[in-house]
């Protein structure tokens, strides 16, 4: 039987795809991330399901899971927060699965930072504001970020920022990205983005800190910075300039 590591997206229950919908429904064995999941989201399981919640396990408990599922013959299903591409350690999982010649794939999930501008209502590519999103996390009790991706120099690129993982050291990280992004550049936290719980927070890099630190907020929060969450300034797409060269439709289109 196969592994399926499914993005459970931003947490919600109805912002799951259908092909994780239908996997969970046809796992036997469900392991989630129950710091960060909505607990409906586990309704779309089969009612016999075993449920892990892997909060409180290292990743060689997490394998043993995942291994001893798949020789019972169980489907099973491996819940991660948002998408799998980021932060989710699959790489070390699936290299532990490839050592037990245990086959696995994955499905994608709304990520994060995704779920975080749509409840901003925020477009974070604006044109002749920001072209560019840079995803990143800092380091507090965690990995070593590499030596050449330090905030600083993603900073000079004044791109649109999404920090993830940062929230306990929002106010540091401001002072870090204020002499490249200006104490008025505006910021977007977002807490629990699709939750019950969801809440949102604006501001500048001057002062959203202090309503951070108001709102005790101390995990599952989406940073974003950037002059393209003020769009008022911005300029229009090329692709829809009425001015734009466009091709002709094809000789007897009605439509």
């Amino acid at each position: 039987m196969t592994v399926h590591f499914v993005g459970a997206g931003p947490g919600a229950a109805d912002l799951l795809t259908v092909r994780a919908v239908r996997l969970l429904a046809e796992a036997g064995t469900v392991l989630y991330p129950g710091t960060y999941l909505d607990p409906l989201v586990l309704d779309h399981c089969a009612p016999g399901a075993e449920l892990v919640d892997t909060q409180r396990l290292d990743l060689d408990r997490i394998t043993e899971h995942l291994v001893d599922a798949h020789r019972q013959g169980r489907q099973v299903v491996r819940l991660t927060s948002g998408d799998p591409s980021l932060y989710s350690a699959l790489a070390e999982q699936t290299r532990r699965l490839d050592a037990h010649g245990v086959p696995w794939d994955v499905t994608p999930g709304v990520p994060a930072y995704a779920a975080a501008a749509a409840v901003a209502g925020r477009e974070l590519t604006v044109p002749l504001l920001a072209q560019s999103v840079v995803l990143t996390r800092t380091r507090a009790r965690s990995t070593a970020m590499p030596a050449t991706e330090s905030l600083a120099a993603f900073a000079a690129t004044r791109a649109t920022l999404v920090l993830h993982l940062a929230i306990t050291r929002v106010r540091e990280l401001m002072e870090e990205l204020a002499p490249e992004y200006g104490p008025d550049c505006p910021v977007v936290v977002v807490h629990r983005a699709s939750q019950p719980q969801e809440s949102v927070l604006r501001g500048t890099v001057a002062d959203i800190a202090d309503a951070v630190e108001a709102a005790g907020l101390r995990q599952a929060a989406v940073i974003l910075v950037g002059r393209a969450l003020d769009p008022a300034p911005g300029g229009e797409s090329f692709l829809y300039d009425p001015a734009r060269p466009r091709l002709s439709p094809p000789s007897g289109s009605t439509g």
